[in-house]
């Protein structure tokens, strides 16, 4: 008798992501008509709503390579604790972000989160190429955006410093 059908752990590990982008909804929807549009970006800032699209195709890539790491390993053992830990440590980074910026308005410690979000998922790719190459690439995305989110948050920084 299968308890779990075959394709559960597929769509959860590829779905778990996403939690966060959820859970932050309420708050940058909140927050961008009346804290965020007021704010000075830079001009090759994307538009609102490239945001969305871009991150719910990223977490389902990430989620997705999470599942082939799992798969690869044989589920969760002594084997997947860093790879499996370091992606964890990395999904509670990202989530932390949407609170401390949107939220609480802390434009230079989303920077800092961001940047260690970064570090994390950089760690996390090099610990998946050796199990999973294809899930490392899976990514490769993640990582390029997130450098282009860095930029703009920095340049979002520096530009409203002294902005309540």
């Amino acid at each position: 008798m299968e308890v779990v059908p075959a394709w559960a752990p597929a769509v959860g590990f590829t779905l778990l992501p996403h939690a966060g982008g959820f859970l932050g909804r309420n708050i940058t929807k909140r927050e961008i008509p009346a804290w965020y549009e007021t704010l000075q970006k830079p001009s090759w800032c994307p538009p609102n709503w490239v945001f969305a699209p871009v991150w719910g195709t990223l977490y389902t890539s990430m989620g997705y390579g999470s599942y082939l790491v799992w798969k690869e390993l044989g589920g969760f053992n002594e084997k997947s604790v860093v790879p499996l830990g370091l992606y964890a440590g990395n999904l509670a980074l990202n989530w932390a972000w949407t609170p401390i910026f949107f939220g609480a308005h802390k434009m230079g410690w989303g920077l800092v989160t961001l940047l260690l979000t970064t570090g994390t998922a950089t760690a996390t790719a090099a610990s998946w190429y050796n199990i999973n190459k294809t899930a490392s690439y899976l990514m490769v995305p993640y990582l390029a955006w997130l450098s282009l989110a860095s930029a703009l948050n920095y340049r979002i920084w520096k530009d409203n410093r002294n902005k309540k």
